[in-house]
């Protein structure tokens, strides 16, 4: 026989915890003559079969019964889906710390906080010391804290001999701009890459160009350019995040962004790129959008990873009004235009595979060529023309 302390010993509980047994009636003490309470071996063997029921995740409840009477399935079968859940969490919780380490993959966290966060999730990044331009690469193509040098370093192999950034082409830029209802004075292009759009600008507008984008070698290259030509006097070039424009004091005639306004989200850039317009201003931008409401599963796996603010034209015709703007146009962007961008990127992947066989860069953008190519008639970009009101 043991006393309530031996027991307690026994079976490595608190007193406490032992009373609290016995008044749920899984063991019962015999009390003597003495006062003290005594248990037998059998009461030991009670409360270790107890104590396995509790680790699986029975409630004290729940053990009585199994203890009382038969055991009932269906009362374990929702007490392991629980358990099921519970662990689904902490390995969820694991793997997120284990990422921010260095010890796993990113990528899934940062794609989901860009997808339901974005703002928190840029200015997160900026927290953890990234500038601003390396917290939206980081945002947008590496997604792993860890490996972004070395991802953003094959990526710029992969993309600095290319001639467009995005996709476009000569006919589709001078369509956007016949819809532009006034000869524009200055113009800002933004994210405006290695400036094939700018080029045009300058060539069928007499206007001055502010040509904005993060990379500066990209502005090297298109201020080379505008050099040879004569044309440096009508060119200013700012390397900086579009979302810190320096010159939003000025009254810009006319804002040009191709294939660059999701970086800081759409809905973003109209209102905030409205400050420097002039009062009757246009803005033009291409955007990546749905070309069904029943995409295949592929292609809806990548974009919601890649892009998950992509509409249909419809939804973002909607949002327009309520941003202060009205539509003078939109129409979508050409198969040539697409064929513009993909063509010389899967030829430069081919290129590359073989010394570059284990980059993640040239994986990721190798994925993006397969599901743009098999998958073109379900989206695309689209050209939108707006005025400011």
């Amino acid at each position: 026989m043991y006393k309530i302390s031996e027991l307690a010993k026994r079976v490595g509980l608190s007193r406490t915890a032992l009373l609290y047994y016995e008044k749920q009636q899984l063991i019962t003490g015999k009390r003597q003559s003495n006062g003290y309470r005594v248990y037998l071996e059998r009461d030991v063997q009670r409360v270790r079969l107890i104590q396995k029921l509790l680790a699986g995740g029975l409630t004290i409840k729940e053990c009585k019964a199994c203890l009382d009477s038969k055991i009932d399935p269906q009362l374990l079968r929702q007490r392991l889906s629980v358990l099921d859940e519970e662990i689904k969490q902490k390995q969820q919780a694991r793997d997120l710390l284990s990422a921010m380490l260095g010890d796993a993959p990113q990528h899934a966290w940062h794609e989901e906080l860009n997808a339901i966060a974005p703002d928190a999730h840029l200015n997160w990044l900026i927290q953890q010391g990234f500038n601003e331009k390396e917290a939206l690469r980081l945002k947008w193509l590496s997604k792993d804290m860890n490996e972004h040098e070395k991802y953003m370093a094959d990526f710029m192999k992969v993309f600095s001999p290319l001639v467009r950034w995005a996709p476009g082409s000569e006919e589709d830029t001078l369509k956007a701009l016949s819809f532009v209802p006034f000869s524009p004075q200055l113009i800002a292009d933004i994210g405006c890459g290695k400036g094939y759009a700018t080029q045009l600008l300058v060539a069928h507008t007499k206007a001055n160009i502010i040509a904005v984008d993060n990379e500066q070698s990209a502005l090297d290259a298109l201020t080379d350019s505008f050099t040879q030509q004569g044309l440096s006097h009508r060119l200013q070039t700012e390397c900086a995040s579009m979302t810190e424009l320096s010159f939003n004091k000025q009254n810009i005639d006319l804002i040009w962004s191709e294939g660059s306004a999701y970086i800081m989200g759409v809905q973003n850039a109209l209102k905030q790129w409205s400050a420097i317009l002039n009062s009757d201003g246009v803005l033009v931008f291409s955007d990546m959008v749905w070309h069904t409401a029943k995409p295949s599963a592929q292609p809806q796996d990548f974009w919601t990873k890649e892009y998950p603010d992509m509409q249909s034209v419809e939804s973002r015709l909607a949002q327009i009004p309520t941003l202060g703007y009205k539509v003078l146009a939109h129409f979508p962007q050409s198969a040539q235009a697409w064929q513009n961008y993909y063509g010389p990127l899967h030829e430069r992947v081919i290129e590359l595979k073989d010394t570059m066989v284990d980059s993640t860069a040239l994986q990721d953008i190798q994925k993006e060529v397969d599901i743009c190519t098999e998958y073109a008639n379900e989206f695309g970009y689209h050209m939108f023309i707006l005025q400011k009101i």
